[in-house]
C-alpha cells in the first residue's frame, strides 16, 4: 500500500496513515485503509490506527469535495461506512493520535474504541461549519452517540476545536500523554486488550451500538441521495 502502512505482530496491528503532511483522506485513503482492517481481522489482531508526527487527519481530501456536489458526496459516503465500519469491527481499534485531528481526522478518533492524544498545542475537533459546510447526517449521528450532550452543540454547531486535554471532555479521546510515550501506552493498551475474550468483546461492541449502528446505516443512506 503506498498511503496507509500496516505492521502486524503479537497480535497488534498498526496501521499508519502517511498521506502527505496532512493525511488527507481520499477514495485511496479509505481503500488501503479497508485493506488494512482486513489484514488485521484476518489476523485476529487489536488495531492500533496513528498518523505521522503532529498529525492523525486534517480531514478529506479538499480537491476532491470542491470538484462537484457529487464528488463530495461520493467522498464523504465511503467515508461514513468506513465510521461504520470501524464501530462494529470485532477487534478493539485504538486511536492513537500524534497531533491535530480535523474533521474526518476527529470522525477516526470517534470511532475507536479507545484514543489517546499527544500532549502540546495541536487542535482536535470538527471544522465543518466553520469551513462552510452543512454537517452530514451520519456525522452527526456519530458525534450524537460518542460527544457528551455539553460539549455536542459546541463541537458540531459551533465548529469549535479543543485542545487535547479539552477533547477529553469533549468526548474525541480518553488520554493524553507526552509524544513520546503515544505509541508506548497504545502498544500497553493493545496488549491489555488483547487478554479480552474477543467473541464475548465483538457480541458486547454490538449490542452497545445496536441502535447507533442502524441509525448510521439510515444516515448513510440519506446522505448518498440527498445533499451535505
Amino acid at each position: 500500500m503506498e498511503l496507509v502502512n500496516i505492521e502486524i505482530a503479537n497480535k497488534i496491528a498498526t496501521i499508519t496513515l502517511a498521506n502527505g503532511k496532512v493525511n488527507a483522506i481520499s477514495h485511496q485513503v479509505i481503500t488501503e485503509l479497508n485493506t488494512a482492517l482486513d489484514q488485521a481481522e484476518e489476523a485476529k489482531a487489536v488495531v492500533i490506527l496513528t498518523g505521522q508526527s503532529g498529525i492523525l487527519s486534517g480531514g478529506y481530501d479538499l480537491k476532491t469535495m470542491q470538484k462537484s456536489m457529487d464528488d463530495a458526496m461520493a467522498l464523504v459516503t465511503e467515508g461514513s461506512k468506513l465510521t461504520r465500519r470501524m464501530l462494529s469491527f470485532p477487534f478493539p481499534i485504538i486511536g492513537a493520535c500524534p497531533g491535530h485531528a480535523v474533521a474526518k481526522g476527529a470522525f477516526l478518533l470517534l470511532s475507536c474504541d479507545y484514543r489517546i492524544g499527544t500532549a502540546g498545542p495541536f487542535k482536535i475537533g470538527l471544522n465543518e461549519v466553520a469551513i462552510g459546510m452543512t454537517m452530514h447526517h451520519a456525522g452527526i449521528e456519530l458525534a450524537r452517540g460518542r460527544i457528551p450532550i455539553n460539549y455536542l452543540n459546541r463541537a458540531v454547531m459551533n465548529a469549535e476545536m479543543f485542545d487535547p486535554e479539552t477533547a477529553v471532555l469533549a468526548g474525541f479521546l480518553d488520554k493524553v500523554v507526552e509524544g513520546e510515550q503515544l505509541m508506548v501506552e497504545a502498544n500497553a493498551v493493545a496488549v491489555q486488550m488483547n487478554t479480552l475474550n474477543m467473541r464475548a468483546h465483538h457480541a458486547t461492541k454490538l449490542k452497545v451500538r445496536k441502535e447507533a449502528l442502524e441509525v448510521m446505516d439510515t444516515a448513510i443512506e440519506v446522505d448518498s441521495t440527498g445533499s451535505l
